[in-house]
């Protein structure tokens, strides 16, 4: 009696009642209620857990002690730097050891040929390998204690690691080199190295090296092949008293001469990677194996609740061997007993090998991500295509936002999965490094692929990465907290007026993580690293509020004009690229004149469009010499460079239009796609010259 007088008093029906207003209810709607009722079940047992992020996000870094400009990760416990993380694993040997024991001699290794699956070797068959031809190197005069550098010329396969493993098997250094250095950085790093012993994939690479020493004194006795070579190669190799072998034949030469392995410690050299650099000769790097350990394990760290790496994983190689970025995630992935498989040698086939690899890891590159982006919105080619694209990403980015990440939503089954698919369908980590990413780009493809997505910052000096961005911290337009390997602290550049205390300034770095210096250069190590063991990066930083590091600057490049305004180029660059119709800008100035001069580089897929809405129409070469066009992307650029702040001396006064993009082949772009600031202001003298005479009439 008191539950229904309760009900009465509540007005809530007796159940009674209840089953009799439902008995009165159509039929229709009774079956939408139940259908409604089972996908809000339906929903909340299958809608995934936001995932916990590893720290509190509004505060990613912690200032330390006594010095409010040097900050740390805090994921570290105190202020002690990250050093590794398997007590098993602390130099690349041991990394490779351990992988074999945890994937218990799983595969290791694959490569595939045109329409062919992957084959694949096993840890045990890589280490047989590489001791067989570490042990003939050793047999040919080659010790940790006397010639121990070992070129390593070749495109991303598994005889590259093969033959890198050779080296820390015994103690050996390898020295990577690549064809965009060019031929004289060819000849000036083996001489600088004095290396004596290259190991080449093509019968071409040895012929280029031919080309560099002939004629000149050289340290160079022996070239060794993967691939198959003629008669002719041994030839000239004999003229110019160099030795051309088959890396077969070194294994069996190896096999008949057995070494037992002679292991490094965490102090010695791994490696000595040579940076092209914007001017001048490449500087070699000098990376101990404690140096690419401690990248290796901060990254770990970071990631390890979220990813939890295992001998499952797979990692599609194709970025350059020869640089660090490619060689940390190597790294984990190894020390994991986890896959590489390596692409085929044919950039036009990466996708194919994605599809066919099916890979969980994804190491990319800003202009690969543009050409997938651009490629998704150019097969959009209705306003309501785009805009579902636009929608889509959205409501994704909004459940990144909340720590759901996935990729089996409702968006994705409708309009992501393709895109997905064309990576395998199975990749679960991507990071970005090398160069900035826009923020539109990074914030769509990250809803798009739905995987963990990463943003990194750093240079071969600090062996690769710096600071990175958190599990769960998915905005754009930062680098992240430092990482658990490095402190980072800004330090004053008054002629840019950056002020450590306003908490911008120069990225300065320290950790075990930090290079050695510059082989056989004092002066160039001198440069970069302080007498404190700060590496100064040139890079200008700004701490945000909630610890992570934007980079808004670059020091290195900065002039001053005629009348004693300092400019830093590549910041009002970083502003004008966001016009729509320009793809590449090089922003000119110095001493002499007044006022800055541009060179653009108009977009041959946006242009057009663009172009069309201010009346100017044409093929690409015509409207490219309009005089109208021209006038019309540069009052688009002086727009942008207004609303971004740019002061009247920092806009430039006129720009001059070209039609062919700098790159890595043309010699005005690094291979890491870093402007080559003197050879593209000697490359466009002509038209600079130009500008400014026009300017002075």
């Amino acid at each position: 009696m008191q539950a229904q007088e309760l009900l009465r008093r509540l007005r809530i029906p007796e159940l009674e009642d209840v089953r009799q207003y439902m008995h009165s209810l159509p039929t229709n709607m009774l079956m939408g209620v139940g259908a409604l009722a089972a996908l809000t079940t339906y929903w909340y047992a299958t809608r995934p857990k936001a995932l916990k992020p590893p720290c509190d996000l509004n505060m990613q870094s912690v200032a330390m002690v006594g010095d409010g400009y040097v900050r740390r990760s805090i994921l570290n416990n105190d202020d002690e730097h990250m050093t590794h993380y398997y007590s098993d694993a602390r130099t690349m040997y041991e990394v490779f050891l351990r992988g074999m024991r945890v994937s218990n001699d799983g595969p290791c290794l694959g490569s595939r040929k045109p329409n062919q699956p992957y084959e694949w070797l096993s840890y045990r068959e890589v280490a047989d390998k590489a001791e067989c031809i570490g042990s003939a190197l050793l047999h040919r005069g080659h010790s940790q204690t006397g010639d121990k550098h070992i070129g390593i010329f070749s495109q991303n396969r598994p005889e590259w690691t093969i033959s890198e493993l050779a080296c820390y098997t015994y103690s050996l250094v390898c020295v990577p080199l690549y064809d965009t250095l060019g031929v004289e950085a060819i000849e000036y790093i083996i001489n600088q190295a004095a290396v004596s012993t290259v190991i080449c994939d093509l019968a071409d690479k040895a012929r280029l090296i031919l080309d560099c020493v002939r004629g000149k004194e050289h340290t160079l006795k022996t070239i060794v092949l993967m691939e198959a070579f003629d008669e002719e190669l041994v030839d000239r190799g004999q003229q110019s008293g160099i030795e051309i072998l088959s890396l077969k034949d070194v294994e069996a030469v190896g096999k008949a001469h057995y070494h037992q392995p002679l292991p490094p410690t965490p102090e010695d050299l791994a490696l000595i990677c040579f940076t092209s650099g914007t001017t001048g000769n490449p500087k070699g790097g000098m990376l101990t194996h404690g140096n690419v350990i401690a990248n290796c394990a901060a990254f770990i760290k970071i990631t390890e609740s979220i990813l939890k790496p295992s001998t499952k994983d797979v990692l599609i190689s194709f970025l350059p061997l020869a640089h660090m970025f490619e060689r940390v995630f190597e790294g984990v992935i190894l020390v994991h007993g986890a896959r590489i498989g390596y692409f085929q040698g044919d950039i036009r086939l990466l996708m194919d090998d994605l599809k066919t690899l099916q890979p969980t890891v994804f190491p990319v590159v800003p202009r690969l991500l543009n050409r997938m982006f651009d490629k998704i919105f150019g097969q959009a080619n209705t306003p309501l295509k785009r805009w579902l694209l636009v929608f889509a990403s959205r409501r994704k980015h909004a459940e990144m936002m909340n720590g759901v990440v996935r990729k089996d939503s409702l968006w994705d089954k409708l309009i992501f999965q393709k895109v997905q698919n064309s990576l395998g369908g199975r990749v679960r980590l991507m990071i970005t490094g090398a160069a900035p990413v826009s923020p539109t780009v990074l914030t769509f493809l990250r809803a798009a692929l739905g995987c963990q997505f990463y943003e990194g910052y750093g240079q071969t000096e600090c062996t690769a990465g710096c600071t990175m961005s958190m599990p769960g911290d998915w905005t754009a337009g930062h680098v992240g907290a430092p990482l658990p390997c490095n402190y980072v602290k800004l330090v004053d550049v008054t002629e840019m007026n950056y002020f450590a205390a306003n908490g911008e300034g120069e990225v300065c770095v320290k950790g075990p993580n930090v290079f050695k210096g510059y082989l056989n250069d004092p002066e160039k190590t001198k440069e970069a690293l302080d007498q404190d063991g700060w590496l100064h990066t040139g890079d200008i930083g700004k701490w945000l509020p909630n610890g992570i590091l934007k980079i808004v600057d670059r020091k290195k490049h900065i002039f001053k004009l005629a009348q004693g305004e300092y400019i830093a180029p590549e910041k009002v660059e970083n502003i004008y690229i966001r016009s729509d119709p320009v793809a590449q800008i090089f922003v000119h100035g110095d001493s002499l004149q007044a006022c800055l001069v541009g060179i653009v580089v108009p977009d041959p897929d946006s242009l057009p469009g663009w172009a069309k809405k201010k009346g100017i129409e044409g093929s690409y070469l015509e409207m490219c010499a309009s005089k109208e066009l021209k006038n019309a992307i540069l009052e688009d650029i002086l727009r942008l460079g207004k609303e971004g702040g740019l002061k009247s001396f920092e806009q430039v006064r006129d720009i001059s239009l070209h039609t062919e993009m700098f790159s890595v082949q043309n010699g005005l772009l690094t291979p890491t796609l870093k402007a080559k600031r003197t050879d593209l202001r000697s490359h466009f003298r002509e038209q600079i010259d130009l500008l400014y005479a026009k300017i002075k009439m």
